[in-house]
């Protein structure tokens, strides 16, 4: 059993995979989530000893959730696969989330050049964390794809976007069942290779689009009861912008059968 999960979606990442791999923290297993790769992406995992799975829907929630699914750690951790998020980052996370500090860490991506973030992506995810406090009342900077919480909790949440969608309908519905969410600071490089998303105002757009659908959508009812909380402090964010103690527990959904390769790092 690997200490922690990290599922990386892949789309024909093969220029970035060998530098991610490498930096995925000892004892933690990489889950490579290959969305229908033309180019050697899948190989070059395997051969790193990433565990490859093969997600023939395509869509980013289809590839993170094939990933979640596939998962057998109690934590797991959400990174892209193209060289712009460093996923040793991801330790502090995992801490504050094994610690009981939080339910789900995010991290707030922070450009370290002027074209690591395109103007119009940032727009689009400005305007989205504005709808998103008033949807539900946390004060987040950014809805990025590196993010950490328990497997089991995150099961239970019954997330049903497999689009671009899928990590905003996983903070609103974390923020109905009462989850803390707590955002960190994370340095944003260029990707390798072209973006599939926000490297164009057209992907931009869709991928507005599918989000500001999961924020018109009605609350889940009855909404995910949130994990248990402890006696400790926390300074982690709750949906009122308050902190509050607790710890993510209780079981999930269980885990289908899933065919996978490799193995921990």
């Amino acid at each position: 059993m690997p200490a922690v999960d990290v599922v990386l979606p892949c789309l024909d990442e093969e220029q970035a995979v060998p530098w991610v791999l490498e930096r995925i923290p000892s004892g933690w297993r990489a889950i490579v989530v290959d969305n229908g790769s033309t180019d050697g992406s899948a190989a070059v995992a395997r051969q790193r000893g990433a565990t490859v799975v093969r997600e023939e829907r395509r869509g980013f929630g289809a590839a993170c959730h094939a990933g979640l699914t596939a998962a057998e750690a109690d934590i797991v951790c959400f990174c892209d696969c193209d060289a712009s998020l460093d996923p040793s980052l991801l330790e502090p996370f995992v801490a504050a989330v094994r610690e009981g500090r939080s339910d789900l860490v995010l991290g707030r991506r922070r450009p370290q050049t002027r074209g690591a973030w395109p103007a119009h992506a940032r727009a689009g995810n400005l305007a989205l964390s504005r709808m998103l406090r008033s949807r539900t009342g946390l004060r987040l900077h950014d809805l990025g794809p590196m993010r950490a919480a328990r497997r089991a909790d995150l099961l239970a949440l019954g997330l049903t976007d497999r689009r671009s969608g899928y990590p905003l309908q996983m903070v609103v519905r974390a923020a109905d069942a009462g989850w803390r969410v707590e955002e960190r600071d994370v340095p944003y490089r260029p990707r390798a290779g072209k973006s599939k998303v926000t490297g164009t105002w057209r992907g931009t757009w869709h991928a507005v689009r599918d989000m500001r659908a999961v924020l018109n959508a009605p609350p889940e009812s009855p909404a995910p009861s949130a994990p248990a909380a402890p006696t400790s402090p926390s300074g982690s964010t709750s949906p009122s912008g308050s902190t509050s103690p607790g710890t993510p527990t209780g079981p999930g959904p269980s885990r289908p059968p899933y065919t996978t390769e490799g193995a921990a790092r």
